[in-house]
């Protein structure tokens, strides 16, 4: 589903602001955004005393990471690799506001374009010239061995039940709709959206899913057992993980900064989430395009349909 964009009057930047170099980036699109009209807030990824002493982003209004740093906004934009844009996503997702991420990293797979195109992305957002995607969610409900509720949440990426032992396998249980599929000691087991994809889940064996597909991709990780290939199931499906009584503790780990603590015998219910990411688009690029360019894939000999 792709919707129009609606005029943006203020944004949150959100910066990686590590080295000086980011910074000085940084400094530069709030001053550009600034200078075409919009109202600009800033967000530090880390130490926000180097944002306070800058002579230009301190004058901007500054916010650390909580929800009410993109309220009222009109979109968020991310300037940093993957790991910020996620840490900006949640903010986003909090108030059910545009992303757009501008990659500073290395991959950089959830951004949009990339540092040299840093301009160009900026005079985008000023003229309101694109255009906004939604991306599926997961929602996360963990529960202990009595079925009280340990915690909630959301990921973009993927949800991670990780074993916190080690020295040892942790034994798990895989549900899909209230029905088991199979039992495996594993370091843990991935349950990812397509958006997520290409990132843990791809590292793990997991196939890579186009972004338009709704579905749910769940990758077991390092299992000792002789079925344990990657499923992709409906997106209406529930898939689950229990782990036994008797294993180590594990966590549920959501786009790899959010985190709920699972004893042993705990079991955590993955669904579709409720409410998408809206995505901006600035250009009309295919997927595959973006694939063979992030992974540097070679396509030397490519003739191409006759026509």
């Amino acid at each position: 589903m792709t919707e129009e964009a609606p005029r943006v009057r203020e944004v949150l930047l959100v910066a990686h602001t590590g080295a000086s170099d980011k910074l000085n980036m940084a400094a530069a699109a709030a001053q550009r955004l600034s200078d075409g009209g919009l109202t600009v807030r800033v967000m530090s990824t880390g130490d926000p005393a180097p944002v306070a002493r800058h002579e230009i982003l301190g004058r901007f209004p500054r916010y650390g990471h909580t929800t009410e740093a993109a309220k009222g906004v009109d979109l968020v934009l991310v300037l940093g690799g993957d790991g910020t844009f996620l840490r900006a996503a949640d903010i986003a997702h909090a108030q059910d506001v545009p992303v757009l991420g501008v990659n500073m990293g290395h991959i950089g797979f959830l951004a949009e374009w990339e540092q040299e195109s840093l301009e160009e992305a900026l005079d985008r957002v000023i003229a309101g010239d694109y255009r906004i995607e939604n991306r599926m969610t997961l929602s996360i409900t963990a529960r202990d061995n009595d079925g009280r509720v340990l915690g909630t949440g959301w990921a973009l990426n993927e949800c991670s039940v990780e074993n916190l032992n080690r020295q040892g396998v942790l034994d798990t249980i895989l549900e899909v709709d209230q029905r088991p599929v199979s039992s495996f000691g594993c370091d843990g087991v991935l349950v990812s959206t397509p958006t997520g994809s290409t990132a843990y889940a791809f590292s793990a064996g997991g196939p890579i899913l186009w972004p338009e597909l709704a579905s749910i991709l769940v990758v077991p990780s390092n299992a000792h057992t002789l079925f344990a290939r990657p499923l992709v199931v409906s997106p209406d499906s529930t898939v689950a993980v229990e782990t036994n009584p008797q294993t180590s503790p594990a966590t549920a780990v959501m786009d790899g900064f959010r985190q709920i603590h699972m004893p042993p015998g705990a079991r955590v219910e993955i669904r579709r989430g409720p409410q998408d990411v809206r995505w901006v688009r600035l250009d009309t690029e295919p997927f595959t395009d973006r694939l063979v360019q992030k992974f540097r894939l070679p396509v030397t000999g490519w003739r191409g349909p006759r026509r």
